[in-house]
């Protein structure tokens, strides 16, 4: 695989999963149905505000709402560490109306946040054939080590909001996608990225949700990422995910990690 410009945390993240690759377990991913409206909203990043104001989870009720190891079939579920966490401060970008998606890439929450929890969601290498590199057939070899890098790394940040401050928050970050979808620079902890496109996607979940293809480029390359939120009363939930082998221009197709998304929503129900 090339190098890539990719953020801190998702770095961190690639590390985890490659340490993953290095035992003997295995498992398969399982979507989990998703319920919930359809979160397009308007295109100005309008939010559909709670029929009365919320109040946050604490600090301890949000841990109950967090995702937990086993909530998603064939991966791994860890909280985030130090190495994980990106200060806001350390957060620039030349356009000042894409701060909020820089922020969600680091595992930053939006402002007003009451109470927040970090996971780092992962799956686990896929089970295949023991047979040496010697009786793989012409072609076999690679296919095999294009599967063991198959594998999509999620960095899930849970916040809970007081008041109108969830829905402006989810707000804030659809419009910012909108505003933002001609690309940016952001610099973070020093390291500058540049994000050359951002697409919308659909997903559903919560009271709302929103999602996108935030496309990353590096030295001619370009690396695809996945940015989604959702809404549920005062809770907002963001994910951001890459995978090792479309990061290294294998030609695997990249999906959403809608099962993740899913098994988060559904916590929050």
């Amino acid at each position: 695989m090339r190098a890539t410009a990719v953020r801190r945390t998702a770095l961190a993240a690639s590390a985890a999963a490659l340490a993953l690759l290095a035992t003997a377990c295995g498992g398969s991913s399982d979507a989990d149905a998703q319920d919930g409206k359809d979160g397009k909203g308007a295109a100005n990043g309008s939010s559909s505000a709670p029929k009365a104001p919320a109040k946050a989870l604490t600090a301890a009720e949000l841990e109950k709402a967090t995702l937990a190891q086993g909530d998603v079939k064939g991966t791994k579920i860890t909280k985030a560490g130090p190495a994980d966490e990106v200060p806001a401060d350390g957060i620039k970008v030349d356009k000042e109306a894409c701060l909020p998606i820089a922020h969600a890439m680091s595992g930053v929450p939006q402002e007003g946040a009451a109470a927040t929890t970090k996971r780092k969601v992962i799956d686990e290498p896929k089970k295949t054939d023991e047979k040496s590199l010697e009786d793989l057939a012409e072609g076999e070899a690679e296919d095999l080590f294009k599967d063991a890098f198959n594998l999509t790394s999620t960095a899930v940040v849970l916040s809970s909001y007081e008041g109108t401050a969830g829905p402006d928050a989810f707000a804030t970050l659809k419009k910012a996608a909108a505003d933002c979808a001609g690309g940016f620079t952001a610099t973070i902890d020093k390291t500058p990225t540049k994000v050359a496109s951002i697409t919308e996607e659909k997903v559903t979940g919560g009271d709302e949700a929103a999602a996108w293809t935030v496309t990353s480029e590096a030295d001619g390359d370009t690396v695809p990422l996945k940015l989604a939120v959702l809404r549920k009363e005062g809770t907002v939930a963001t994910f951001f995910a890459f995978n090792l082998a479309a990061a290294g221009g294998e030609g695997v197709k990249f999906e959403l990690p809608a099962a993740v998304v899913a098994a988060q929503d559904k916590k929050l129900a």
